[in-house]
């Protein structure tokens, strides 16, 4: 489905060469939650725009609504929770409790530094204690790249709560932990396989830090990136980039395919960049008291838009990082 008509029928019409049904959704599977904008950072490439004078933030009606949620569909096997800095949320807690007491696997995207905030001091073994799968941001293993990015002394604390996990058991045993790399400006990831393997050298030698995997993560042209785009003449070279390396073989396993996406304020969207740009979810019904059986949306259509070719440039890009280990095939 189109959400507008500049970019929009372009995205599709790339989409609809490999598969003539155009984008639609399969079995959903994953709830992704996005329980505020408020954060402890105001990172460039956010797509949230989110900072620490935000006061977007789920109330408590809507994180029970959700469980419910949980409950009615047990087809679907993993809570995604994210933000701002989902662990601010005063419910972060109580939804995390909740969704293992139904036996779901939980992620909790984290920015890392949020582990040293005040009151936080016991966040790592919170999340330990309940098995919660941490997905953290590091955009480089380089403290110069990072602090760019993220602000002074961001790379130094983001090394520390790293540290902290991996003393309570992450990226040692069961406790998954996986870093989050995404570009510094407006290029596309390299490999992730060739990346990982140099996340792992620098962090093991410099700092004795140790994770699970890595995912690479293209930025979105939209909200906070974009503006930065804006700022430094590069949005329509970069929109150019990420069309011409649309990826065919990416598209059959896109996220917001099996994904549902909830906003603070319950409303529902096909992705997380969806829900940035205020898209409504293209199967219909607004909000989560809107949806039952999630099942339903099977086969519903999938709201495009031009950001969407971040996902399918190159080895694509999702929230679970590149889709393919096959070379870019431009269209």
């Amino acid at each position: 489905m189109e959400s507008r008509s500049e970019g929009a029928g372009s995205f599709d019409a790339h989409v609809r060469r490999s598969e003539p049904g155009g984008l639609v959704r399969t079995t959903p599977r994953t709830l992704q939650l996005n329980v505020g904008k408020r954060c402890n950072m105001a990172c460039q490439h956010c797509h949230v725009d989110a900072g620490p004078k935000r006061t977007e933030i789920m109330p408590r009606r809507v994180a029970e609504r959700v469980v419910e949620l949980l409950e009615i569909n047990p087809g679907i096997a993993t809570l995604d929770v994210t933000g701002g800095a989902p662990e601010l949320n005063p419910s972060f807690r109580w939804l995390v409790r909740e969704a293992r007491r139904l036996r779901r696997h939980v992620i909790d995207r984290c920015n890392l530094t949020v582990l040293l905030e005040p009151g936080q001091e016991d966040l790592g073994r919170f999340l330990a204690d309940h098995g919660v799968h941490v997905v953290a941001s590091l955009p480089c293993y380089g403290e110069d790249n990072v602090d760019a990015q993220r602000g002074a002394g961001a790379f130094d604390g983001s090394i520390h709560a790293l540290q902290l996990l991996n003393e309570l058991g992450y990226g040692r045993g069961p406790l998954r932990l996986d870093l989050v790399y995404n570009p510094v400006g407006a290029f596309l990831p390299p490999p992730q396989a060739s990346l990982e393997d140099e996340y792992r050298r620098e962090l093991l030698e410099r700092f004795g830090v140790r994770f699970d995997g890595l995912l690479t993560i293209a930025n979105v042209p939209i909200r906070r990136f974009a503006s930065w785009l804006d700022r430094s003449g590069r949005r329509e070279a970069y929109a150019q980039l990420l069309a011409h390396a649309f990826n065919p073989a990416t598209v059959p396993d896109l996220m917001c395919r099996s994904l549902v996406s909830v906003a603070w304020d319950g409303s529902v969207h096909d992705c997380d960049f969806n829900q940035m740009e205020a898209l409504p979810l293209g199967a219909g019904g607004r909000t989560v008291w809107d949806l039952d059986d999630l099942d339903a949306l099977r086969g519903a259509p999938v709201r495009t838009a031009p950001h969407c070719f971040a996902c399918t440039a190159g080895a694509g890009s999702s929230c679970s990082g590149a889709i393919r280990s096959s070379p870019v095939r431009p269209s």
